[in-house]
């Protein structure tokens, strides 16, 4: 009842709601990455969500588009911005995402959809991890965010699928909100800690 009703319910409204409330920040940041940034605002991927069906994330764009004399882009930590570093410090490049939870294709809890050139890489029980929607925060989230390896973090997120209950989300969410007030276990350019998943299986 609760992971295919109300949870999809929890997630309309309060995605509205947050929408509404955070409206004049959401303006206000619009408005500085506009200025600031040559008028791009947001970064949109496409990543696999609920039974791998693809669709395109939205977050605040935190980098620029600078390349290098053959024209390749230049490295995630010379592209940073100084406004996106901000950004990400404080996890206000996420809050374009509850556009992602209004329209159905994210939740606000659940495994962090990532790469789809990942894919290949799961074993097959890891791949379970897409058999729920992606969210905005989840278990791994909690657990040490981007500190942790690629075999735990994915192990965190199979905990989850197989325990998901609304005490569960609602004990993610409050430490989620600890996390993010306190700035713990932030880092800002992830594969400056961690290999991507793709290069660490190869």
């Amino acid at each position: 009842m609760y992971k295919n009703i109300i949870k999809r319910l929890l997630d309309f409204v309060f995605a509205l709601v947050g929408l509404i409330l955070l409206s004049p920040l959401l303006l206000a940041i619009t408005f500085f990455l506009f200025i600031f940034n040559n008028r791009s605002v947001f970064f949109l991927q496409k990543r696999p969500g609920k039974n791998e069906r693809n669709f395109y994330i939205i977050k605040y764009k935190t980098m620029n588009d600078k390349k290098d004399a053959y024209g390749n882009l230049l490295s995630d930590k010379d592209r940073l911005t100084k406004f996106g570093n901000i950004l990400r410090k404080t996890s206000l490049d996420e809050l374009p995402q509850l556009i992602n939870v209004l329209i159905g294709n994210m939740s606000f809890i659940g495994p962090r959809p990532l790469l789809i050139r990942y894919i290949p890489y799961y074993t097959k029980l890891e791949k379970k991890r897409h058999s729920v929607k992606p969210g905005i925060t989840g278990l791994a989230q909690i657990s040490g965010r981007n500190l942790l390896d690629w075999d735990s973090r994915l192990k965190k997120d199979l905990e989850y699928v197989e325990n998901l209950s609304f005490l569960l989300d609602l004990n993610i969410l409050f430490k989620t909100i600890k996390k993010v007030i306190t700035s713990k276990d932030v880092v800002t350019i992830p594969n400056s800690v961690i290999k991507d998943l793709d290069e660490e299986r190869k």
